[in-house]
């Protein structure tokens, strides 16, 4: 069964936000991530799409949702990737009625204490991005080639995509859900990290105001990357797609 659901506040319309975090074997992480998520935001639900994690991610949602009625997991039948969990995130938000989604990493690597200023942007934003390269904001943990391969993966989105957002890779961000109606819409192609971009791209696209607001980014607390050769790959496949896309378009409305 893909989805396993269980009754609780989550079954209500009209919530204000609901903080989505997508899963795969974050057993040492999620259960201190979701307790320190509504510490941050009381008043918020917590989802979590867990990909079938053979770690007992899934149980442990489970079991947790039972006692906890802000929190709740859709369970998926495979490791189908972060874009496809997000999507999901945002078609549930959007069904159910809430105002705002937002999502963040399983690992710690985006601090939750943040959240109530990321909400606070929201209030002159449609899109909230948590950043790493914004003016105040930080990373620690990460040797230098991974710095410098993430500054090159987002100069090199900011100049394709022709965005002036500092950080474009990452997935700590807030979404209104009136504006989720209409990206849904879309025919987003990325499964995968490239969803990130491809998120953004759309969103630039229908006249989103966005807001950026400094994060201190660690590395993972526990467990394994999830990011491969292949994810990267997917990253630079996109971005020249939508590249494309963006020069077609300029090139039909200048003939």
């Amino acid at each position: 069964m893909e989805n396993r659901s269980h009754d609780s506040q989550l079954d209500k319309c009209g919530h204000g936000i609901l903080v989505a975090v997508a899963t795969y074997n974050e057993i040492e992480n999620l259960p201190t991530l979701a307790n320190a998520i509504h510490t941050a935001l009381p008043t918020a639900d917590v989802l979590v799409v867990d990909d079938n994690s053979p770690d007992g991610t899934g149980q442990w949602c489970d079991e947790f949702a039972t006692k906890s009625g802000w929190f709740e997991v859709h369970h998926r039948k495979g490791k189908l990737g972060l874009g496809s969990a997000i999507a999901k995130a945002m078609s549930i938000a959007v069904d159910k009625n809430y105002k705002s989604l937002i999502t963040l990493d399983a690992d710690w690597s985006h601090p939750p204490d943040q959240l109530p200023a990321i909400v606070q942007a929201s209030e002159n934003a449609d899109v909230v991005v948590g950043s790493r390269y914004c003016r105040g904001g930080a990373i620690e943990g990460w040797p230098l080639h991974r710095r410098i391969a993430s500054r090159l993966v987002n100069a090199g989105t900011r100049f394709l995509l022709g965005t002036h957002l500092s950080d474009c890779s990452g997935n700590y961000r807030l979404y209104k859900t009136a504006l989720l109606k209409t990206l849904l819409s879309k025919d987003l192609q990325s499964q995968g990290y490239a969803y990130l971009e491809e998120v953004l791209w759309h969103l630039q696209r229908l006249d989103a105001r966005f807001a950026e607001v400094p994060i201190t980014f660690t590395d993972r607390r526990s467990g394994q990357s999830k990011i491969s050769i292949h994810e990267a790959w997917g990253v630079l496949c996109a971005l020249l797609r939508m590249s494309w896309q963006r020069l077609t378009t300029f090139l039909k409305r200048s003939s």
